[in-house]
């Protein structure tokens, strides 16, 4: 019991939360890890179990650390799962730009979000410290934010994806032997006592590489919403965990959000005007942030829904 005492309320709840992360991906690796491809049903309830493990997450907050953190938590979750959706259009351009079978897209999907996990985990980290030694970064996280929120608002289009000039593709390229094949849905491929790597291992580690330019503006928007390291680091993650789900449940979909991309625009924009005008002392409450930024997502969702019924008609 003093060993108990002795630990904090951020630990308990950082033991909770890799618990909770081994366990399903003990499950996922297990159970669901099958060269077949997902269907609608099975991506609907694993997407849906993943938000519901998520705001269980933050209920423990609530509870453990009170009303504030718990709504900084939601709104950063809420945020990337939202910005998320850029995620899943580049993993549809560059599964089929290396022309990967179907079948084989729960397994690169899976490794590729553990690396972007990976990846993301490191780069809060490193982000947290900067922000404990130099505070004015957020400023300039606050400026970068409302640029390109400005710049996507502008082009109004869709992130070009070019896998071949990826830093990662090129240094695999150059360090590993990758063979044209998927090596029956292998990662290393033994040929007359050589070593050899599939196609499908190239394609992880581009995937997680990709994720991570991503996270270059995402991760410091919640920065903005919390300077909280667990906050910010349990929310992206959980986000980021469910994105293979949410692959499968918008992969014929994700052309069809039309106005997202302006949403997030507007989101980022605030976002980066909520963190500059601390410098003159003036602070949006979180309560308002959070519903802001669930107006600004929810009628892009639904404007994008309205304007796509209305010209299946």
């Amino acid at each position: 019991m003093e060993i108990f005492s002795l630990m904090s309320v951020d630990t308990w709840l950082y033991l909770i939360f890799l618990s909770v992360l081994a366990i399903s991906l003990f499950i996922d690796f297990g159970v669901f890890n099958k060269p077949k491809e997902m269907s609608y049903r099975s991506a609907a309830l694993q997407s849906l179990c993943w938000v519901c493990i998520a705001l269980s997450f933050g209920a423990l907050i609530y509870w453990k650390e009170g009303k504030e953190f718990a709504l900084q938590y939601v709104s950063a979750y809420l945020m990337e799962y939202s910005l998320s959706i850029d995620n899943i259009f580049v993993f549809v351009l560059i599964l089929a730009y290396f022309k990967v079978s179907s079948k084989y897209y729960h397994k690169v999907l899976f490794y590729g979000i553990i690396g972007a996990v990976v990846f993301r985990a490191i780069f809060i980290l490193l982000g947290m410290a900067l922000v404990d030694q130099f505070y004015w970064i957020l400023y300039i996280f606050g400026i970068v934010l409302i640029y390109t929120g400005y710049k996507i608002l502008v082009s109004g289009q869709e992130p070009e994806v070019h896998p071949d000039e990826n830093i990662v593709y090129k240094f695999m390229k150059k360090y590993f032997n990758i063979l044209p094949e998927e090596g029956d849905g292998k990662f290393i491929i033994y040929r007359d006592g050589k070593k050899f790597y599939s196609i499908l291992f190239l394609v992880v580690g581009v995937l997680a590489s990709t994720d991570l330019v991503f996270a270059i503006d995402s991760i410091p928007a919640a920065f903005a919403v919390s300077q909280n390291k667990m906050v910010v680091l349990t929310s992206n993650i959980f986000a980021v965990m469910g994105l293979r789900a949410m692959f499968y449940l918008l992969m014929g979909a994700v052309n069809k959000f039309d106005y997202l991309q302006q949403g997030i625009s507007f989101v980022l924009m605030f976002i980066g005007f909520k963190m500059l005008i601390e410098i003159v002392n003036w602070h949006i409450p979180t309560e308002l942030s959070l519903l802001i930024i669930i107006l600004m997502l929810g009628s892009s969702v639904i404007f994008s829904l309205l304007k796509n019924g209305s010209s299946d008609k």
